[in-house]
């Protein structure tokens, strides 16, 4: 499995973009300590269920080893939290605009996705 550094390089930034999302939705949705809580605990959950499930294989240590297809269900749930709540937090453009960088990513990526669904 090998990916062109661009793909790699749009993947990091989609990842990035889960966290930005979350708190972002978290702070404009709510009001006083809530917004904070949320702004700052959804990302936090988001970042350590990411890095904490992980595939053996897969580049970096797999603290808890999944099957393939629980981390890519874990991902496309991220990925799929990411638009909702996008959209859910009147930004339904950013939402569509990332879902299809998203789909487009993945779909470039079907040698992971394959090998994902393989392990």
């Amino acid at each position: 499995m090998s990916s062109h550094p661009v793909n790699l390089a749009v993947r990091f930034l989609l990842e990035l973009s889960i966290l930005a999302a979350l708190a972002y939705w978290g702070w404009t949705e709510h009001e006083g300590a809530w917004r904070f809580i949320w702004a700052v605990t959804l990302p936090l959950a988001a970042a350590g269920l990411w890095g904490t499930f992980r595939v053996p294989g897969d580049p970096g240590d797999a603290p808890v080893p999944v099957p393939g297809g629980v981390r890519l269900l874990l991902e496309l749930a991220l990925f799929g939290a990411e638009v909702a709540l996008l959209a859910a937090a009147g930004r339904p453009g950013w939402a569509v605009g990332l879902g299809a960088v998203i789909v487009v990513h993945y779909a470039v990526s079907y040698d992971r996705v394959a090998w994902l669904l393989r392990r």
